[in-house]
């Protein structure tokens, strides 16, 4: 059981207290202030942070905000951005989400007499004379840092430095009632952007995400409130689920096909009937993501099976394509390596470059395998599991082999078997709904704390699986026990196409998530099945 108890005093935090003063300030002196964010839900949730706290603190203040566009400027801080910033007035930009490894705007900055505060949670530099030179860096796994937790998302950096903002605005650690009740709903917020950006729900963002999950449904903030409303919740339990695959690809939307700068608005100014009508229109550019994610997942599975990248000698994929979307290109991209269980590249081709996105899976270091591919591309950067990249459109065949190589010299086929853990084994008999309720208590449920799954042996399907969803695309199968009356209905995502394969009568074991479905009142134990094996007879 989580409490806000949990958190550690932000004043740890590398540069909080420096940051903090100087962003009060400049308030204090009707100084105008830019939080630079990012394009994802990270960014935008972690700007809509410090904007709020700001206003909250200076109803007065000048505060801007500035998003770059994801296709006409990339990601993170660049000095075009900065310059212009400047000559609008800004004397202090603060990052939010990026800026951890951005020496050269932070040398624009400084030139032209901006001081630049970054806020970020990627990877820093491994020693102090490698950070880029700023005013404050605020950042938990800074070189020399001692702050006891370094796994927050850029929203969860942004709160902390809230919370010390406000704390040093009253001049004790004990505040109002009125910042007290901004610091519990800004939680809501910074929920968001950690269970967006997958950061490990442990430590003090499972205290984050509990709590902040809790204040969405009830939060001030017209933004949110219209979000939900858009995305057809209110009056539904909002667990981290809901918010990573029903609030976050919508926000995410936006930045993928269009510019995140409406998100923010959202988020931070807009009246609620202002605000709806944005979350409106997010749905209809989610849809619109939706399509061309599949579509290109279409073309990449004919392109990788026709070049034989799915059969065992050739154990990654790596394809460029004209039209392809780089906004949606690393969803696409997952999808195929979740498919095939290997590695895979997606490139979209303009004809003289390349530029796209990497996924990888359990057990395959997709950071070391570029590594040995770094002369032939102009820009990456990434982890292990996934990373970004460019290249000349010349040198792709030879990227193409040469990662391909890499895999293969280090990986055997063995390696690339989709493995799944489960918890323990269970019967139906044990699935009351009681216990299902309990087993809810331990999270919530994401990275770093997955979502309990469990084996059932000795099943049978009960009656022909049908598939739901648009075109078919998902798969419902009933399940019967050993016991007289015993039934689990699931529900498989994005197993349509296998209906074929599955008839009643078989019997079959499964992997599967239990769940509380509610419907008119009633509740019953449904499950979500993960993985299914026919037995033999």
């Amino acid at each position: 059981n989580p409490s806000l108890l949990g958190l550690h005093d932000p004043s740890l935090l590398p540069d909080a207290d420096r940051a903090a003063e100087r962003i009060l300030n400049a308030i204090d002196r009707a100084e105008p202030i830019v939080i630079y964010g990012d394009y994802d839900v990270d960014g935008v949730t972690a700007t809509a942070i410090l904007w709020h706290t700001l206003k909250e603190l200076s109803p007065q203040a000048d505060i801007r905000t500035y998003v770059p566009h994801r296709q006409d400027e990339g990601y993170g801080l660049n000095e075009e951005a900065i310059e212009t910033l400047a000559a609008e007035g800004a004397g202090l930009i603060v990052s939010v989400d990026c800026g951890i490894t951005a020496h050269s705007p932070a040398q624009v900055a400084k030139r032209l007499g901006v001081d630049l505060i970054i806020t970020d949670h990627h990877n820093p530099p491994t020693s102090v004379a490698e950070m880029p030179e700023v005013f404050a860096t605020v950042h938990p796994r800074v070189p020399g840092s001692e702050y006891p937790f370094g796994e927050l998302c850029g929203a969860g950096v942004a709160y902390k430095l809230a919370w010390r903002l406000v704390t040093m605005s009253e001049g004790s650690t004990r505040v109002s009632k009125r910042l007290q009740a901004l610091l519990l709903h800004l939680l809501a917020l910074a929920a968001l952007g950690s269970i967006a950006d997958v950061v490990p729900l442990v430590g003090e963002n499972r205290i984050i995400a509990r709590f902040g999950l809790g204040r969405l449904k009830r939060s001030p903030f017209a933004g949110l409130r219209a979000l939900i409303d858009a995305s057809g919740l209110d009056g539904e339990d909002i667990d981290a689920e809901r918010v990573a695959f029903t609030l976050a690809p919508r926000l995410n939307a936006c930045g993928r096909l269009g510019h995140a700068r409406e998100v923010v608005q959202m988020l931070t100014e807009a009246s609620y009937e202002e605000a709806f009508a944005i979350a409106d229109e997010l749905n209809s550019t989610n849809a619109a993501r939706r399509k061309i994610e599949e579509n290109i997942v279409k073309e990449a599975i004919e392109m990788a099976e026709a070049a034989g990248m799915t059969s065992p000698d050739r154990r990654a994929i790596v394809l460029a394509k004209a039209g392809w979307h780089t906004g949606v290109i690393g969803i696409a991209c997952s999808r195929l390596a979740e498919r095939f269980c290997r590695p895979t590249v997606l490139l979209a081709d303009d004809g003289t470059h390349c530029q796209g996105s990497a996924r990888s899976v359990q057990g395959v270091n997709l950071h070391a395998a570029l590594e040995a591919c770094d002369s032939l591309l102009e820009r990456w950067g990434g982890h292990d599991m996934a990373a970004g990249l460019s290249l000349q459109r010349q040198n792709l065949s030879r990227f193409q082999e040469t990662l391909i190589e890499q895999i293969n010299a280090v990986h055997s086929e063995d390696d690339l078997v989709r493995r799944l853990r489960y918890d323990c084994e269970a019967t139906l008999d044990e699935l009351s709904i009681e216990t299902v309720a309990q087993l809810g208590t331990l999270g919530p449920f994401g990275a770093g704390n997955p979502s309990i799954r469990l084996r059932f042996n000795n099943l049978t399907i009960a009656e022909t699986p049908r598939q739901v969803g648009k075109n078919g695309k998902h798969l419902q199968i009933r399940c019967r026990g050993q016991e007289r009356g015993q039934y689990l209905k699931c529900i498989a995502w994005r197993w349509g196409e296998r209906a074929g394969e599955l008839a009643a009568g078989m019997p079959v074991e499964i992997l599967a998530k239990p769940m509380l479905s509610r419907w008119n009142g009633t509740t019953s134990v449904e499950a979500e099945m993960h993985d299914l094996c026919i037995c033999r007879l």
